[in-house]
């Protein structure tokens, strides 16, 4: 592979900020505030949690599955474009499904089928970056990726808060919104890159993949990457359940006349500080290592839970945020290159779609903290300790993920030397 140059590293990960744009909308901004008008005020953390816990699990399931498809995918578009346009497509159909959706039943069929489509592009993408990107250059290549994931949650909050209200909770307009911005950024990507039409081994048909297409063994007896993972899902915990129920955080316990806005101001906070440690992390990754860079990035968000804990005003819990957000760009930066580093090359889609094992993994039990909170708030009317519960498990996890890693992905796991892919693509 050659060293391609920041523009292509840009035009490659465009399609991240896409996803990001729209899940973050989706799971930070729309569905709380629209749920809001079909659930009593008592149960909106479960059925929050409940509806986006089942869709997090499906995608568990069908991005591991896509990426080993598009791993032996034969086209003359390549073998990771056919995917990533059939499931934007359909991403576009469910979330305009969602738009009109006049009940709760509607909305969640909408919300189920978006998360098979988008996770049968989400895999597929996956592959493009140790598909085109040398090894010495994943560094860079994962911050980048990082950046446009969280120039997505940026652009997201501050714009989705804006355009919803207590006062006007529909989704159809800020839907319209989504629909545009993911066909432009997943339009650059795949017109951009340049896939050979050959694939790395036997030659099969599309729809007639092998029994080994669908294997997963040898991965799980790979025990650094299963490490990487546990490490992954461990550390991730947290970090979505407040992401999860920030709204009704802001909403229950700080002063302020929208709720919505102030909650699209504190994920900017946390974006900002996470795409500044997240380029950052990529340089300090590539000179000294993963493994310092995972540490500094678990105490940073230990740290920024417990400031979040002690918050009282919506300053302290911007400034939290902050800290926290660094924590995990430093992370996800980390972890990504450390992910493609363990990935065999005429296997990438298929080990790093097994990674939202540990990513939609996370998201969907991070969701089992709804009925918590609930259960916690309702108990004692007033107190919220049950945003308590959630604080304090953010820093243990980000803890508890480090030392998973540390423990079980030892420097030797990272010498492989850099094969040579079958796959020829043009950078």
């Amino acid at each position: 592979m050659n060293t391609i140059s920041n523009r292509k590293m840009l035009t490659l990960n465009s399609s991240w900020m896409g996803l990001s744009f729209m899940w973050n909308s989706l799971h930070v901004i729309l569905l709380p505030a629209v749920l809001l008008r079909f659930v009593e005020d008592t149960h909106k953390n479960s059925v929050l949690g409940l509806l986006t816990g089942v869709g997090l699990i499906l995608a568990m399931v069908v991005q591991p599955i896509a990426g080993a498809w598009s791993d032996r995918w034969r086209s003359r578009w390549g073998r990771r474009r056919p995917l990533i346009v059939l499931g934007t497509s359909l991403d576009v159909i469910f979330l305009a499904f969602m738009a009109f959706a006049g009940g709760l039943p509607l909305l969640a069929v909408g919300y189920i089928g978006l998360q098979l489509a988008s996770n049968m592009a989400h895999g597929s993408m996956q592959g493009l970056l140790p598909d085109i990107v040398s090894k010495h250059q994943l560094g860079k290549g994962s911050a980048i990726k990082s950046v446009l994931d969280m120039l997505g949650l940026v652009v997201a909050s501050l714009w989705m808060g804006s355009l919803v209200s207590p006062e006007n909770a529909s989704i159809g307009g800020p839907i319209g919104v989504v629909i545009a911005v993911l066909i432009v950024t997943t339009g650059i990507t795949v017109l951009t890159t340049h896939e050979d039409a050959s694939i790395p081994h036997e030659q099969y048909p599309p729809l007639a993949q092998p029994k080994q297409s669908w294997n997963f063994r040898a991965i799980f007896q790979d025990k650094p990457f299963i490490g990487l993972i546990a490490s992954r899902l461990v550390f991730l915990l947290g970090v979505y359940g407040i992401q999860a129920f920030a709204q009704y955080y802001v909403r229950d316990t700080l002063t302020t006349t929208n709720p919505v806005k102030l909650t699209g101001d504190l994920m900017a906070a946390i974006a900002v500080a996470l795409v500044a440690f997240a380029m950052a992390g990529g340089t300090l990754c590539d000179r000294w290592g993963n493994k310092p860079v995972h540490a500094a990035a678990a105490f940073l968000v230990a740290g920024g839970s417990i400031l979040f804990w002690m918050a009282s005003t919506p300053t302290a819990v911007l400034v939290s945020g902050s800290i926290i957000g660094a924590g995990i760009g430093l992370f996800l930066t980390a972890n990504w290159a450390l992910a493609a580093m363990l990935a065999p090359p005429d296997q990438s889609g298929k080990y790093l779609g097994l990674t939202n094992l540990a990513t939609a993994g996370a998201g969907a039990l991070s969701r089992i903290f709804g009925p918590v909170i609930d259960g916690i708030n309702n108990s004692s009317p007033g107190s919220y300790e049950g945003y308590t519960v959630l604080f304090a498990a953010s820093a243990i996890f980000a803890i508890a993920g480090w030392l998973i890693l540390t423990r079980t992905v030892h420097s030797p796991s990272l010498q492989r030397t850099e094969e040579t892919t079958h796959v020829k693509i043009n950078a």
